[in-house]
Parts: C-alpha cells; structure tokens; sequence
C-alpha cells in the first residue's frame, strides 16, 4: 500500500475502543484524538472548569463523566 492510498476520513471518525478508554494507561500516554475519543463516550472524566448549558442551567463539567452529543449525551458538538 502507497501512503498516498491511505483513506484519511476513516482515520479521522475512529473512536477509541471501550477497551483503550476503559485501561490504567494515563491521560498523558494517550494520543489527542484518543483521549478526546474517550471523553466523547464517557469513559474518561473531564478536566477544567469549563461550564455548559445541560438541560436549563450550566454546569461545570470538570471531574465528570458526561457523554457528547454524538454518543447520547447532552453536551454540544463543536467540531
């Protein structure tokens, strides 16, 4: 296989598996897009202090398991 043959959408939309998400290895082991991943499904917890509005009011979400849009939850896609 040539790189130039190497199909860069299917790349870019994979998710991490549960399994990856869901090992001892530290946040910092990860790769960007893995982590991201993992936040996205809800097997990793956030970090910051940064707030959304879930439902009527805006919550901090740092230190929490919530889950993006894309996989049933209520936070916001910003991609």
């Amino acid at each position: 296989m040539k790189i130039y043959e190497i199909d860069i959408e299917a790349l870019e939309e994979a998710a991490a598996s549960a399994k990856l998400c869901k090992s001892n290895r530290s946040n910092d082991s990860l790769g960007a897009s893995a982590l991201a991943s993992c936040k996205s499904q809800g097997y990793r917890r956030r970090e910051g202090a940064k707030s959304h509005k879930i439902g009527d009011n805006r919550k901090k979400v740092g230190g929490k398991r919530i889950k993006g849009k894309k996989y049933g939850g209520p936070l916001p896609d910003w991609s």
